[in-house]
């Protein structure tokens, strides 16, 4: 089977890794008054408790470090005040989809060891793009009012396909979507007008809408696509009521900005 489109993943993976907002730090008045008074005791007086808690909720700058992440690459450097942001539709999995994955997974990894399973599991509706902080809010009640009327819909995702991120540094085991694909080309229109708004990257051309199942690091299109792609299939083809252990409902589209994560209902 030929290599699959690329799609909308970014080296670290957002929803793999928080690309927390750095605080920005506050710079002393220079004012350009003369003090008359004599100056003040160097010792140094207690800070109350409620200004040294005044600001928990403010992200650290996250450290860079690849063991952290599985030895994911970011796809653009982090900048304090920069929130790596990516819009999706969550996939709820139950329990007879993760029998699934249990049988699928192992057999992956007899011809790629490396292969971990997803943490979460959801569809992209955008690719990962970056927002200033004081845009997080604006950014997520465009897309709120843009998803007031769309309806909810079921889709069935149950084609096993190898996908890669757009540097090749991440390789993809999923099922792309065989039913619904219509409803999720619109949904990305109305993301798409919210990017437009922004000045943001749009979605893919041609999207193939998928749930990743697992990942490694590197290129590893190779060992995966031919038989082992062929028999993945076959796992899935002859699992129990496949149509119906893949059959999902699109409720809600979900928007991740740093360590934030915003909910919109579908109606």
């Amino acid at each position: 089977m030929s290599a699959a489109p690329l799609v909308g993943y970014s080296s670290s993976g957002s929803e793999d890794e928080d690309e927390a907002e750095a605080g920005a730090q506050a710079r002393p008045g220079t004012g350009g008054c003369r003090r008359t008074q004599s100056p003040l005791p160097s010792q140094r007086l207690p800070v109350p408790d409620s200004v040294l808690h005044m600001f928990l909720d403010t992200e650290e700058e996250p450290e860079d470090d690849r063991e952290k992440h599985g030895g994911r690459v970011r796809t653009f450097p982090h900048e304090r005040g920069n929130w790596a942001t990516h819009v999706y539709v969550p996939y709820e999995t139950g329990e007879e989809f993760l029998d699934l994955l249990d049988m699928l997974l192992p057999h992956a990894q007899t011809y790629v060891p490396r292969l971990v399973q997803m943490e979460a599991f959801h569809l992209s509706l955008s690719q990962s793009v970056v927002l200033r902080h004081h845009w997080i809010l604006p950014f997520v009640q465009a897309l709120k009012d843009r998803m007031a009327t769309f309806p909810r819909f079921f889709f069935t995702a149950n084609r096993v396909k190898i996908y890669t991120n757009q540097e090749k540094t991440r390789t993809f085991v999923g099922l792309e979507v065989t039913s619904g694909h219509a409803q999720f080309l619109d949904l990305v229109s109305e993301v798409d007008r919210v990017m437009e708004e922004f000045d943001l990257t749009t979605f893919y051309q041609d999207p193939s809408f998928h749930v990743s199942l697992a990942w490694c690091v590197g290129d590893a299109r190779l060992p995966l696509e031919g038989r082992c792609l062929r028999e993945l299939q076959n796992i899935v083809d002859e699992f129990e009521d496949p149509e119906m252990v893949l059959r999902a409902h699109a409720e809600q589209v979900r928007c991740k900005s740093g360590n934030k994560f915003f909910s919109m209902p579908l109606q």
